[in-house]
């Protein structure tokens, strides 16, 4: 027979004891000083012995109740501490006094919390690449939406992935073993949009020979993906909306009403909302696509995830190309107008004309080593072109820190806002990588 157990939170347990010692010292107190007055003797004497007994065994129960809690952490700690995933320096013989048993548990628990959402990103999303907090968030918003029906709008600026977004939604929704549909509708001219969406009859207009089913019909029980949905004409605009609203359309040229079911996720470079004050796009339409919102961050905004995506590119080179350190740098330091897409293009360049199996600076476009000259002050740091990636994240790391710390005349807290990140974790950066931070905040010294 299986014996039912209870268990008890701590947050009553540990105050209970305390309440009880509370209780139980004002009690025997109280019994002490009656009964010596009873006596007419002086009640300090044994209240004095009562008080130091009882302070002791408080002392001892709290600290044994603090060592059970706190042991299992410290241990979780140290072995954490000792595992690769963990940037720390080499431990020393002699204690760092600086920080605070709570300091390091939350610095420890923080990079645990780093290398978990890390792990999650690469699981579920093994497509999209990138470490940076600004994809993690982005991450977690599409774990969030992805298991709903909820209409999804994507915004961003050309070439920083919407369409791989939409498809990670549709591949972690329950309607990922049904129909993905995409439709750029910039692409498509706008006399020949409606019948791509919605399909069209036999002779309903000049060159119509046969019957066509469109993409709404394709996507019926999955996701339909409108890219670019801010170029969709007017008068389409009203019948997606028509969708949304009844889940039903007429083909072009058809009378009888067709029943769908399709999760829309929709796309857009453009501020809708401008376009909507500008009369060019329907108003009741933008708020209905405006369910759920993932705003995706243009590369510039992300650029400690540039060596991961170079990395991911080179592997997919027909040979095998590696990158030196300077070309890296140039990478890191241009501005990516084009975003991702611009990058892989480059690269893609690159490799094709590399010799000796390296990208060198004289490999890349102009327009990124011109940049890369006009702001060389900006990067101090050189590494062989054979060096281990993770040596080479470490330099490019330390570069965009000193690199903040002197467009903020070494001001920490404003660092942190242009880095984004906590002052601990730069504080632990600083001195990590041995940082002179005063020796920033005064050149001349």
């Amino acid at each position: 027979m299986k014996r039912s157990r209870f268990y008890i939170s701590l947050y009553i347990i540990i105050p209970f004891i305390f309440t009880g010692f509370t209780i139980f010292a004002a009690l025997v107190v109280f019994r002490l000083t009656k009964y010596s007055l009873f006596e007419g003797s002086d009640p300090a004497r044994p209240v004095f012995w009562f008080i130091v007994i009882i302070s002791t065994l408080a002392f001892i129960s709290g600290f044994v109740t603090v060592r059970i809690i706190l042991r299992p952490v410290e241990k979780f700690v140290e072995n954490a501490k000792k595992l690769p995933a963990f940037a720390n320096p080499p431990s020393t013989k002699h204690k760092d006094w600086s920080m605070d048993k709570l300091e390091q548990f939350t610095n420890v628990f923080d990079q645990v919390t780093s290398v978990l959402s890390r792990i999650d990103a690469r699981h579920f999303f093994p497509n999209i690449i990138g470490e940076s907090l600004a994809i993690r968030g982005l991450l977690s918003l599409i774990i969030k939406v992805a298991p709903t029906d909820s209409t999804v709008l994507i915004l961003g600026a050309s070439g920083t992935g919407k369409e791989l977004v939409a498809a990670s939604i549709h591949e972690n929704s329950l309607r990922k073993d049904r129909p993905f549909i995409k439709l750029n509708c910039a692409a498509i001219p706008a006399e020949l949009l409606e019948s791509e969406l919605f399909g069209h009859e036999k002779g309903a207009f000049t060159g119509a020979t046969q019957f066509k089913s469109g993409k709404f019909d394709m996507a019926d029980k999955g996701t339909i993906f409108l890219d670019e949905i801010g170029d969709m004409p007017l008068n389409l605009q009203a019948k997606i909306l028509r969708v949304l609203q009844e889940k039903e359309f007429y083909r072009v040229g058809g009378s009888r009403t067709i029943k769908v079911d399709v999760r829309i996720i929709a796309s857009t470079n453009k501020n809708l909302e401008r376009l909507v004050q500008e009369a060019t796009f329907r108003e009741d339409l933008y708020y209905r696509l405006n369910v759920f919102t993932v705003h995706l961050p243009p590369l510039r905004e992300r650029k400690e995830d540039i060596p991961l995506l170079v990395d991911y590119f080179l592997k997919r080179s027909p040979r095998p190309v590696e990158i030196s350190s300077v070309a890296l740098q140039m990478l890191m330091g241009f501005s990516w107008p084009g975003n991702v897409r611009e990058l892989k293009n480059a690269i893609e360049s690159a490799a094709v004309i590399a010799e000796n199996g390296f990208i060198e600076p004289a490999q890349l476009p102009g327009k990124i080593t011109g940049a890369f000259n006009q702001n060389s002050a900006d990067f101090d740091f050189f590494l062989p072109a054979n060096a281990p990636l993770d040596e080479r994240l470490r330099e490019i790391e330390k570069g965009i820190i000193i690199e903040a710390l002197r467009k903020t005349g070494g001001v920490q807290v404003r660092a942190t806002e242009l880095l984004g990140i906590s002052q601990r974790s730069l504080w632990h950066r600083i001195k990590k990588y041995n940082i002179d931070v005063k020796g920033i905040k005064n050149p001349e010294i």
